[in-house]
């Protein structure tokens, strides 16, 4: 990465979804020892994302939801997400490669700049520029 101060900091993050996302994350820690970093809930008991840390490793989890065409990872139960540097020139990249688009290059809510796209053998990937340990 450009930032001197992130060379040798995880760049890659697994992203895993659960049909109960809370009992899950208590599960994480008891059997594997992760740590919760932050949680964020959503509606009716389910979490919206959480970041869990082991180590110097961190994944990303949350609750399973509704299927949302503009949204893959909505009903993905695993994926992986990876910090980039220039996002824009990744993007350009990934779809002159012919990368199946599944979430357009856009700036999201939570002040990142991201896309999804899946690979050749159809598993999904998302591609940005937040990361998760700026908040640890």
């Amino acid at each position: 990465m450009a930032d001197k101060a992130k060379i040798g900091a995880p760049n890659i993050f697994p992203c895993l979804r659960y049909d109960d996302a809370p009992e899950a994350i208590e599960w994480l820690n008891k059997a594997f020892g992760f740590e919760k970093q932050f949680v964020v809930p959503g509606e009716n008991n389910t979490v919206a994302h959480a970041q869990l840390r082991l180590g110097p490793g961190m994944m990303m989890t949350g609750s399973g939801g509704k299927p949302d065409p503009t949204n893959p990872w909505a009903t993905e139960r695993f994926g992986i997400y990876v910090v980039v540097p220039d996002i824009e020139a990744h993007y350009a990249r990934a779809n002159a490669a012919g990368a199946k688009i599944e979430r357009v290059l856009a700036d999201t809510e939570y002040g990142s700049r991201e896309y999804s796209a899946r690979d050749c053998d159809g598993n999904l990937w998302s591609f940005g520029t937040y990361d998760p340990y700026a908040e640890a």
